[in-house]
């Protein structure tokens, strides 16, 4: 497993919770980690994503001033914050990983809809229900 996330769970509304991604390995060096989340039924949605070599911060549009991403390089940790929940946040949350040459082009791997070259490196999956 080269993407480890946990934090995931269950909370009412209001409520927070904070998820983690430690990549390892090869994908250890990669220098755009971000989140994105599916819902059943519904299709995919860049989250949030930090391009590390600059630390440049990009957010999907429905999460702005609710979530906050961050990096802990001593811990080659990204952290993804999640306040003021909504029952429309509930979904699986999965961290991805790259190496991108451009704080852009992290942006667009990570959040952009459609886009074909989406990060490469993929974690599991974590939970988040909001009741």
């Amino acid at each position: 497993v080269q993407l480890v996330e946990s934090g995931g769970g269950s909370v009412p509304a209001g409520g927070s919770l904070t998820l983690s991604c430690t990549p390892s390995g090869t994908v250890g060096n990669s220098n755009c980690i971000g989140w994105v989340r599916q819902a059943p039924g519904k299709e995919r949605e860049g989250v949030a994503v930090v391009y590390t070599r600059g630390g440049n911060i990009y957010y999907g549009d429905s999460v702005k001033g609710r979530f906050t991403i961050s990096q802990d390089n001593a811990k080659n940790t990204v952290f993804l914050q999640l306040s003021s929940l909504q029952p429309g946040d509930t979904a699986m949350y999965y961290c991805g990983a790259d190496q991108i040459p451009s704080a852009g082009v992290c942006r667009l791997a990570a959040l952009g809809r459609g886009y074909p070259h989406p990060l490469k490196h993929w974690g599991q999956g974590t939970q988040v229900t909001v009741s």
